[in-house]
C-alpha cells in the first residue's frame, strides 16, 4: 500500500468515496446534510488536482487502485492582524473505504499529511470533525491532534 498525488485517473473512484462520506454526514446530521449528495462533482475533484494551494493524496494497493484519500489545503495566516506569521495544513476531506477501514490507511495518509505540512512550512494542521462522528474524533485522537476550540450551535 503506497500513499501518492491524486491523478485525473482517479477521480471516478474518489467520487465515489466522497459518496460514501457524504452518506455518514447525512445519517449523523439529517437536519444538515442532503440525501445522495456528495461535497464535490468530478469537475470539482479535477479543477482541484490542478489548484496550486491544495492537494489531494491518495491511498492505493499495489494495483493502484484507490482506498482512501485526504483533500487539504494550505491556510496563510502572515495576512492576518490578528495571528502570529504562521501556515497551517487544514484537512478538508478524509475517507477511507469501508471495506479497509481499521488497516492503518487512515494513519498512514494523516501521516503523509503530516510530511507534506511540514515541507510546506506548515505550523500546524487543523480540521473539522462533526461531534456525532466518534470514530473519527477517536482516530484524529490517536494520530496526536487536540481541540483547539468548540464551535457551537444553537438550534431554532
Amino acid at each position: 500500500m503506497g500513499v501518492r498525488r491524486a491523478e485525473e485517473k482517479d477521480v471516478d473512484r474518489i467520487v465515489a468515496l466522497l459518496k460514501v462520506i457524504a452518506n455518514e454526514h447525512h445519517k449523523g446530521r439529517p437536519d444538515l446534510f442532503r440525501e445522495g449528495r456528495k461535497k464535490y462533482t468530478a469537475s470539482e475533484v479535477r479543477d482541484i488536482l490542478h489548484e496550486e494551494d491544495r492537494a489531494v493524496f491518495v491511498a492505493v494497493d499495489d494495483n493502484d487502485y484507490v482506498l482512501g484519500y485526504l483533500f487539504c489545503y494550505i491556510i496563510d495566516q502572515r495576512t492576518s492582524s490578528l495571528f502570529k506569521n504562521f501556515k497551517t495544513l487544514y484537512i478538508d476531506d478524509l475517507c477511507i473505504d469501508e471495506k479497509f477501514r481499521n488497516t492503518g490507511i487512515g494513519k498512514r495518509l494523516f501521516a503523509h499529511s503530516v510530511e507534506f505540512a511540514r515541507e510546506c512550512g506548515c505550523y500546524n494542521i487543523e480540521l473539522n470533525v462533526w461531534s456525532f462522528n466518534d470514530r473519527a474524533i477517536e482516530f484524529y485522537k490517536k494520530q496526536g491532534m487536540e481541540i483547539q476550540c468548540y464551535k457551537m450551535e444553537y438550534r431554532l
